[in-house]
């Protein structure tokens, strides 16, 4: 079969290439269920069936909303794009207003969601959404329509095959594929339009990059599969063979990756800084020579570079440490991993430094929901990793920087535009190229390095640019600090809001028994308290220029949440949002 061009063609590139008895694996009732690629088809050629039973035409929206990845939204994904559909994936987490917002903007005709939590949202709402006939979920559920029942029409109305094929001969790969809504961390989420092509060749440039045994490897998935990032590696893993397995819940993660033993998965920076917090924490606990040669083996990683540059001296001791120490580290994550892509915010070079270290394979990238996303990423073969950059720029990507610092794109990844905001769309899309909103630099070798975001870049009142994510990153290097915002645009001075690692902070009260309350209302007035964090602020302080330094902070008693409304969902700071949330606090920070 030739080279797959539309979404739906990669289950069947499968089947021709790498048939798979478990193409997709969910666990239910505590047990792996196994999809074979051959009924991953079967199932989505039901959906579609039954979808053009119940009406839908091409061009018309159909939403999907999973709490979690699952085999069921894989099937319902090709099935609706079959029919000539375009499909919505919304994130789970969002307000009832932003599932109404979205449902009317895109005019979904028809919801799949996961769960009873999802439907009673989408059941308060749905009266103010015109356009929608029906929800499924793929739970079942007292009082709502169950996913199967299409699967049933379909069976039912196999004589519509012919209808599903002939709708699919018309689909070209730059017709519209999906709609995504981008989670903003400023108003009104924006409905990106992604082809065919923008994602399938994504898929195919990024197979290159990633080490794995084509046909015969395993891979966890558990970022949300609404977010283009993960639903783009799907499509990729589906192209190479891979048995997908889904995590039950970013909770059970630990025990996932031990039961599947995955040569490859993807984290977000912030799950990478928990799961090193967390080691580190349980080093800490250690005695005696142990205790030694844990944090010798840690601070033999943090020194690490790639390709032996270290030495045959710093090579033997890494050795020896893997042995040791970092075996284990190995062992908790599955024991066969082979790569980690991390993506969607900038990972903390420590990170990527002792994970490496560790034979535990970092491999940071970067992109967008506009470059269906991948622009570049790193890959240790051939050259191809340097620490504190993000990589070299995937086959027929154009990267160019802007007299400003601004990243412009171009490649057949970058989106069509903002659905029905020919403005919006007009602002970012100029002469060709994608502008990305993103400061960085390529350097001499081809690397691309990031910044920080344009928009975010503010300007003191003495006249000083600063950069907030540079200095941000530093400081999450903190165990004391989960996370910070730095503001101070248009001010004289830069000062931060810091949400505390409560975890951490409590369990330091214990060991320094130092009557701190741990009611974090409380805790966050406590001078003690306060005295700990300026220590850790001036010593990540002691990295910047005098007008970039931190001069003063807060720290707010809620912990940062997607649910809270401070974090998108994947997990980045709504800087308008958490300036507005803690408006007191900011108006303190600079004595008003």
């Amino acid at each position: 079969m030739t080279d797959p061009k539309r979404l739906f063609d990669f289950p069947y590139y499968q089947l021709a290439t790498y048939p798979q008895d478990a193409a997709l694996v969910s666990k239910v009732n505590g047990e792996w269920i196994k999809t074979s690629t051959q009924e991953y088809i079967d199932k989505a050629n039901a959906i579609s069936r039954g979808l053009i039973h119940l009406g839908v035409q091409p061009n018309d929206k159909v939403a999907i909303i999973s709490m979690t990845n699952r085999t069921e939204w894989n099937i319902c994904d090709i099935g609706i794009l079959q029919t000539g559909a375009q499909d919505v994936p919304i994130y789970p987490t969002i307000s009832e207003e932003e599932y109404e917002y979205v449902l009317n903007h895109s005019e979904s005709k028809y919801v799949f969601v996961s769960c009873d939590e999802v439907f009673q949202k989408i059941d308060k709402i749905k009266q103010n959404v015109p356009s929608l006939k029906g929800i499924y979920c793929f739970e079942t559920l007292a009082n709502c329509d169950n996913w199967m029942e299409v699967i049933a029409l379909g069976d039912e109305h196999k004589d519509l095959q012919e209808e599903v094929d002939k709708r699919k001969e018309v689909i070209g790969e730059d017709d519209l594929a999906t709609l995504i809504y981008t989670s903003g961390t400023t108003g009104r989420p924006k409905g990106v339009m992604l082809s065919h092509k923008n994602i399938a060749s994504n898929a195919k440039h990024s197979k290159g990059r990633l080490p794995i045994e084509m046909g015969k490897s395993k891979a966890l998935s558990f970022l949300p599969v609404c977010h283009i990032y993960e639903r783009m590696l799907l499509y990729m893993y589906q192209y190479c063979g891979v048995s997908i397995h889904f995590a039950e819940s970013l909770e059970t993660i630990s025990d996932n990756l031990k039961e599947v033993h995955p040569e490859v998965m993807t984290a977000v920076p912030r799950l990478l800084e928990k799961v090193y917090d967390k080691i580190i924490a349980k080093g800490t606990d250690l005695t005696g020579v142990k205790k030694k040669l844990f944090f010798w083996a840690v601070e033999l990683g943090l020194k690490w570079e790639p390709y032996g540059q270290n030495g045959w001296w710093y090579e033997t001791q890494l050795k020896l440490a893997r042995k040791l120490i970092f075996s284990k580290w190995q062992e908790a994550l599955g024991g066969n991993l082979r790569a980690i892509a991390s993506g969607s915010a900038a990972l903390q070079p420590r990170l990527a430094r002792v994970f490496n270290a560790a034979g535990c394979p970092v491999m940071e990238g970067y992109g967008l929901t506009e470059t269906s996303p991948v622009v570049s990423v790193n890959d240790m073969r051939n050259h191809g990793f340097k620490i504190g950059t993000v990589g070299k720029p995937l086959p027929d990507t154009e990267v160019k920087i802007a007299e400003d610092g601004e990243i412009l794109i171009k490649g057949p990844q970058v989106m069509q535009g903002y659905y029905k905001d020919p403005e919006q769309t007009d602002e970012v899309l100029k002469n060709g190229y994608f502008h990305t909103g993103d400061i960085g630099e390529i350097d001499s070798e081809g690397f691309l390095k990031i910044t920080d975001r344009k928009k975010s870049m503010f300007k003191t009142s003495g006249g000083k640019y600063v950069a907030p994510q540079l200095i941000e990153n530093a400081m999450k290097q903190s165990n004391f600090i989960e996370q910070i915002l730095v503001v101070g645009e248009g001010e004289k001075m830069p000062a931060a809001l810091i949400q505390p690692n409560w975890e951490f902070v409590n369990d330091w009260i214990d060991k320094k028994n130092n009557g701190i309350s741990k009611n974090p209302e409380e805790a966050v007035k406590d001078e003690k308290l306060m005295a700990r964090f300026q220590k850790e602020v001036d010593k990540y302080n002691e990295r910047f220029g005098k007008w970039e330094k931190v001069k003063t902070f807060a720290l707010t008693p809620d912990t940062w949440s997607i649910e809270g409304g401070q974090l998108t969902p994947t997990m980045k700071a709504k800087r308008k949002v958490i300036k507005e949330m803690y408006k007191d606090l900011y108006e303190g920070l600079y004595g008003r």
